[in-house]
């Protein structure tokens, strides 16, 4: 079954931990938390503050998702708030590898990002040393933005050179335009973590509007 992952960064930040509660309840799998830092992405959100205040709210999983330069810095500040799982940018990492592997030390499952101009190829060196591919369908920085469709070539790309690898324990997410309309087309090309920021936060009846996502 899809996984669902609810972003926050579309939850009323004035009630933030009620509002995991509730797509908790409504039955989502993982909190998607997008930190971004002003200067990687050109919005700024939360840190590990938010994070810690938000753990004690939920037994989710917390997919944090770093839009941050140099992501190596700060790291341990993100697991001693509660992250689960770290994701980091390709584009933001000058020492990828040795990114990843710190993150896989500390105990923890790794991912690693690419925006939309970035190639798939890009992953190639690392694949075998990942837990989770994200692709972002969106240009990272704002929520509410329109999918990409080139994304889906994208995404077929991925999901191929994993299964020519024998990788088939490395999720495949989507961030970014992920509703109603598009969820079907993303799973089908190979999506398996589908994050979702206003098609699961705006609607009144969270449970159904995650189900039409699965």
């Amino acid at each position: 079954m899809t996984i669902i992952a609810p972003s926050i960064l579309s939850a009323n930040f004035a009630r933030l931990g009620e509002e995991v509660q509730a797509v908790e309840a409504a039955g989502a799998d993982w909190i998607h938390i997008d930190v971004m830092d002003g200067h990687f992405v050109p919005n700024l959100t939360f840190g590990p503050p938010v994070i810690s205040a938000i753990r004690s709210a939920t037994k989710l999983p917390f997919d944090v998702h770093l839009m941050i330069e140099r992501p190596e810095l700060s790291i341990a500040d993100y697991i001693a708030a509660g992250a689960d799982r770290i994701t980091i940018h390709a584009e933001a990492c000058v020492h990828l590898h040795r990114t990843i592997h710190y993150i896989k030390e500390k105990g923890l499952p790794a991912g690693v990002a690419i925006n939309p101009a970035t190639p798939v190829s890009i992953l190639e060196p690392i694949l075998h040393d990942l837990d989770l591919v994200l692709i972002m369908t969106v240009n990272p920085g704002f929520g509410g933005q329109q999918f990409i469709p080139y994304s889906l070539v994208k995404l077929r790309q991925v999901r191929a050179m994993l299964e020519e690898q024998g990788l088939d324990k490395v999720f495949v997410q989507v961030d970014g335009g992920v509703n109603k309309s598009t969820a079907a087309a993303i799973r089908e090309a190979g999506a398996d973590v589908l994050v979702a920021g206003n098609a699961v936060f705006a609607e009144q009846d969270r449970a159904a509007a995650i189900a039409v996502l699965r």
